[in-house]
């Protein structure tokens, strides 16, 4: 058998031509090609997988910054105070409503003895040394107080002041110049015997109170009298000339006296019920 010359040849098969024998460089260069492609495709593989999985990083990233990040937001961007949920909050104390009691009544305090209970003197009612009304200043002469009513008024007042069972009269007497005036304050037990013995009284008054600097005055002249009343009060008042001459509707100055020391005395009698009134709020 000959083999001609020229060497191995190969087919398309990957056989030689030089009697069929392999071509060993031929399938070593093929095969390290094939090796090459595997390993390049199992490195994409990889590299795909890795850039996946960065990816799905990213994104949870990016989704977690952008549904959760407000601290990058401008104030306008920001939820309204009320979408802040706020602490739980603690209840407050209740309780029941209630309502301040009605005030006191100063009148009902003077209203009748049964709750008029006070000091009741002439110094209580006629405090200090003088008057002084709108600048002009009366000087306070004697005083006096007795349990004796019949004593201190004329004839038709002293019936007045018995029907109505009176328990006191109070005196006292002020003056300036030549014109003096006695006010008398009769004390009964309740607001409607002052009132009847108001509306009873006809003529007369009560008895003009000298001394203290103040001679006998409003015995035989004419005077002015006055009567009214303000709870379980009712105040007479006497005014004159203390020279013994009459008083007439002429003499400004004496009607003035006359008319302040009135004034002052229904004063004092409210401001007693006042008092009384205040510390008994007080006392609870």
């Amino acid at each position: 058998m000959s083999f001609g010359q020229g060497g191995p040849q190969w087919g398309p098969s990957g056989t030689s031509g030089n009697g069929g024998a392999p071509d060993w460089a031929a399938l070593a260069e093929a095969s390290e090609a094939r090796a090459r492609k595997k390993r390049w495709m199992l490195i994409g593989g990889a590299v795909v997988a890795t850039l996946a999985v960065g990816s799905a990083v990213a994104w949870g990233i990016v989704s977690a910054n952008k549904s959760g990040n407000d601290g990058n937001k401008s104030a306008d961007q920001l939820p309204s105070s009320a979408d802040i949920p706020s602490a739980e909050k603690t209840k407050e104390p209740s309780f029941a409503p209630t309502s301040a009691p009605p005030p006191l009544d100063p009148n009902d305090f003077i209203d009748s003895a049964a709750k008029d209970t006070a000091p009741l003197s002439a110094d209580t009612l006629f405090p200090g040394k003088t008057l002084t009304v709108g600048g002009t200043v009366y000087k306070k002469g004697a005083t006096s107080s007795t349990q004796d009513c019949k004593s201190v008024g004329t004839k038709s007042v002293v019936t007045v002041l018995a029907k109505n069972d009176c328990t006191r009269v109070i005196r006292a007497t002020y003056f300036k110049g030549g014109d003096a005036v006695t006010v008398g304050v009769a004390v009964f037990g309740t607001k409607a015997q002052a009132a009847r013995a108001k509306s009873q009284y006809s003529d007369g008054g009560i008895v003009a109170l000298p001394g203290s600097g103040v001679p006998a005055f409003c015995r035989t002249s004419v005077c002015r009298q006055t009567v009214n009343s303000v709870g379980r009060y009712t105040y007479f008042s006497t005014s004159g000339n203390t020279d013994g001459t009459n008083a007439t509707k002429q003499d400004s100055a004496l009607f003035a006296l006359g008319d302040a020391a009135t004034e002052y005395t229904f004063q004092q009698i409210k401001r007693r019920g006042e008092t009384q009134a205040s510390a008994a709020a007080t006392a609870g």
